[in-house]
Order: C-alpha cells, then sequence, then structure tokens
C-alpha cells in the first residue's frame, strides 16, 4: 500500500533502531517518508541501519536522546523541525520494561518506566504539534500495548503507563480534530522483540519457571492465534493510519493482538 497522502512527508519515530520502531522506519521509508531515527546509543552503532533506509529513496537522518529527559526530547524536534522544516508523522514507540512483585517493584524502575512509556510521547507531542497545526496535517501514533486495555500481574508500572498512553491519545484526538491532526493508539499483543524476550526471562525468574514455559503457558496463552505478532503488521497498520482512508479516524485504541483482548 502506497497512501497518497504521505509520500515526501516526514516521520519521527522514537525508539526506533531496533524491533517495532524500526519496522515502522522501514516501511515508511518503503512509502517515501523522510525518516528522524531515535534511540540511545551514539550515531555511528546506528549508520549502518540509517544508510539502508536512505537508499529507498527518502532522507534518513538520526538524533540521539535520552527519551526520559524533556529537555532532551524538547531539543530533538526543534533539531528536526529546523532541519526538514516541520514534522508530519509522530510515532511515539520508545518504551522499557521490568517485571517484579508489586512490593518488590524498585520504586527507579517505576519512575524510570512512567517517564519513558508515557511522560516521554507527552513532550514529544507537545513540542511537536504547534508546528502540525500549521501545516494543517498531521498524524500521531501512539504505539501503546494490549496492556493498555487489559492488565496481567507484575507489570504495575507498564500497565499504568500504557493506559495513561491510551488515554492521553484519546485527549490529543480532541483537541487537535479541527486542524488535520488525527491521534491514534496502536495496541500490539505479544511482538517478539528485545524488550519481550527481556520480559520473558524477567517472567521466568519470578515465577521459577522457563522461558519455554513463559512463552506457551504465560505469553501466547493470552493470544487466540497462539501466534507472536510481527513487527511488520504493526508497521503496516501505522502506515494505513497515515492514509487518506484514515482521515476520520482519530483517537481510538487498535488492538493486534491475535483475540487477546476479546476474551
Amino acid at each position: 500500500m502506497q497512501p497518497e497522502t504521505v509520500p515526501g512527508k516526514t516521520a519521527l519515530i522514537t525508539g526506533s533502531t531496533s524491533g517495532i520502531g524500526l519496522a515502522i522506519a522501514r516501511g515508511f521509508a518503503r512509502a517515501g517518508i523522510n525518516i528522524v531515527l531515535n534511540g540511545s546509543r551514539p550515531p555511528e552503532a546506528v549508520e549502518s541501519e540509517r544508510e539502508k533506509l536512505g537508499k529507498m529513496g527518502v532522507e534518513v537522518i538520526y538524533r540521539q536522546a535520552d527519551m526520559g529527559d524533556a529537555d532532551h526530547i524538547t531539543a530533538m524536534v526543534e533539531a528536526v523541525l529546523g532541519h526538514f522544516g516541520g514534522i508530519d508523522i509522530v510515532v511515539n514507540n520508545a518504551g522499557i520494561q521490568h517485571v517484579e512483585h508489586i512490593e518488590d517493584f524498585p520504586r527507579e524502575k517505576w519512575d524510570a518506566i512512567i517517564s519513558i512509556n508515557l511522560s516521554a510521547a507527552f513532550h514529544t507531542v507537545r513540542a511537536a504539534l504547534p508546528a502540525m497545526r500549521q501545516r494543517g496535517w498531521g498524524r500521531i501514533i501512539n504505539i501503546a500495548s494490549a496492556h493498555s486495555l487489559v492488565a496481567s500481574p507484575y507489570k504495575s508500572a507498564y500497565v499504568a503507563a500504557k493506559h495513561g498512553l491510551a488515554g492521553f491519545t484519546k485527549t490529543v484526538a480532541l483537541e487537535a480534530a479541527r486542524d488535520g491532526i488525527t491521534c491514534n493508539a496502536i495496541c500490539p499483543g505479544y511482538v517478539l522483540t528485545p524488550l519481550v524476550q527481556n520480559q520473558i526471562t524477567d517472567t521466568a525468574e519470578a515465577r521459577g519457571i522457563s522461558e519455554q514455559e513463559v512463552i506457551e503457558d504465560v505469553i501466547l496463552a493470552a493470544q487466540w492465534t497462539k501466534k507472536f505478532v510481527t513487527v511488520e503488521q504493526i508497521a503496516g497498520v501505522a502506515l494505513f493510519l497515515c492514509s487518506a482512508a484514515a482521515d476520520n479516524i482519530t483517537g481510538i485504541a487498535l488492538p493486534v493482538d491475535g483475540g487477546w483482548t476479546a476474551a
């Protein structure tokens, strides 16, 4: 699919050096969208991937930023606006995870998860939204989770942050509805990314079971298809939400979860 509204536009994708974020960057680049990659790694560690994306005929830059720091986020957005003259699409994808009983959950982990999974989206949108309003077009896509709709044990901070992200999505959608800007959340089920692999390991340790048992009895037990969602599927949904067909889709939390939240 090559949506007619997006070629030549610019997308800022946070947390896009691996996993879902990188898959979205690849899908967008194929559709002719300029890409701003973001991550915490030094630029030389990302250069190979940046060059690969650039070979698709779009401009690709990388901005290193601490997504737990509001000043870093604002500076990143301002730098991108200065370089491209605007940001048409924002994909808030940066996220971290920690699995632990509430009474043992480290306070610093709670603060970091809320900051990077929720507050970072606010700071990014806050900085990018005025330029979108001036241009009269924009797409904001928050990569939430099935955990923005339902809970699981041992993930108090992550579930709280993702529920908050779903609510934030609705508020942005309402405030920007008359400005040609949509805001939606994609809510993936389990995708076998490095983040989920770490979660599998942490859950196995927390419950005293094997990683394979976690996959079969915990992770895919929730997904009725018994399959991991793929990063390419999430990228395809994100691209659709940027198309003209999605002009009147705003404020939704869209599950891509193998039937998990239907049960």
